[in-house]
Parts: C-alpha cells; sequence; structure tokens
C-alpha cells in the first residue's frame, strides 16, 4: 500500500459525506422530515440482507446487492437526487449522473474506480438477477414509507395511483412477491385517500 493510495481512498471517503447533504422526497417513517440520500441507501442495504428470500432468483448474490444499493446513489452529490415523477429533470438524469461517476469515482486508487463505475453500471442497466433485485427494493423503500406516512409526498406532488404503477412495476422483474405486496399496500392507500385513483 502507498501513501497515495491511501490518500485517494480518504478523499473519497470524505468527498461521499455530501450524500448527506442531499435531500430526497421521501418522508422518514415519523413525516417529520424528508430523508437524505445516506439515509435512503443505508435502508436498502439492510432491507437486501432482511428481504433477500423474496427475490425471484434464490442465486443472488446478497454482497453485491448491498454494494449496489450502497453506490447507486452516490453520484446524486453533483447530479441531485431527481424526483421519479419528475419527467422533466428525468430527460437529463442519465447524462447528469454519468458525468458524476466519472468525477466521483475517478478520485479513488485505478482498480476501485473500476470497480465502483462497474457496480453502478450493473444497477443502472437493471439486466443481472442482482440489480433487478437492488431495483426491486429501490423502488419498494420510498412506496412504503409513503404509506406508513399517509402518502405525504405523494400528496404534495399530486400523484396518481396510475403514475406510481407506472413508475414502479419494474421492480418485479426483480422480486415478483415484493411487487404483489406493494399492489396490495396502494390499494389500501387509495381506499384510505392517501393516494388518488
Amino acid at each position: 500500500m502507498t501513501i497515495k493510495r491511501l490518500e485517494q481512498q480518504i478523499q473519497f471517503i470524505i468527498e461521499i459525506d455530501k450524500l448527506k447533504q442531499v435531500i430526497r422526497q421521501t418522508y422518514i417513517t415519523d413525516a417529520t422530515r424528508r430523508e437524505n440520500s445516506v439515509e435512503h441507501s443505508w435502508h436498502l442495504a439492510m432491507m437486501a440482507m432482511v428481504l433477500a428470500e423474496h427475490a425471484n432468483d434464490p442465486d443472488i448474490d446478497i454482497q453485491q446487492v448491498i454494494k449496489m444499493v450502497l453506490v447507486h446513489d452516490i453520484v446524486e452529490i453533483d447530479a441531485g437526487d431527481t424526483f421519479l415523477y419528475d419527467d422533466e429533470h428525468s430527460e437529463s438524469k442519465i447524462d447528469r449522473e454519468k458525468a458524476a461517476a466519472d468525477r466521483l469515482f475517478n478520485l479513488l486508487p485505478e482498480d476501485q474506480t473500476e470497480e465502483f463505475r462497474e457496480l453502478w453500471d450493473e444497477f443502472e442497466a437493471r439486466e443481472t438477477k442482482d440489480a433487478k433485485f437492488a431495483y426491486a427494493l429501490d423502488r419498494l423503500q420510498p412506496m412504503l414509507h409513503n404509506v406508513i406516512t399517509k402518502g405525504k409526498s405523494w400528496q404534495q406532488h399530486g400523484i396518481t395511483k396510475s403514475q406510481v404503477i407506472k413508475k414502479n412495476s419494474p421492480m418485479q422483474e426483480g422480486s415478483a412477491s415484493l411487487w404483489a405486496y406493494i399492489a396490495n399496500l396502494l390499494d389500501y392507500a387509495v381506499k384510505e385517500g392517501y393516494l388518488s385513483e
């Protein structure tokens, strides 16, 4: 190990602390404030450990899933958090996030730059069984929070059930059982007035 390598790693660790400043649209479960992207990523990593048995493919690599969910939103340091239902800003999301990935992961030593970029690319491509499950968790968490907070974020943005289904139904590629569970909760949310039909 060289001092240069350690300095690069420390610089990256310091830089990613900025992710704590990226505020998402999702409220924490007591509805007192919106979560930040670090809280979201940590929550997904815990969800991966707890919910692994619900993946469509029983042979997922849970360590790979955890790495992906911890890395996937680091780009928001530069690109910001793009609200899932904001179609206007979603158009530029890919370019903004790729530029952010280039800058941020290149702070690391070369081998780690490659590893982290591959994790991020795998999550974004959503082609592997691990990435599909990671994506399912990423979609599940905000919907759960919305149900628990009586649709706080949905209502603030005028989101409808059809929008939620359209944007989130691809999660069933990673977990049909988690999609079935959340689909029932969406029906409940409509019945309770948390989400408009």
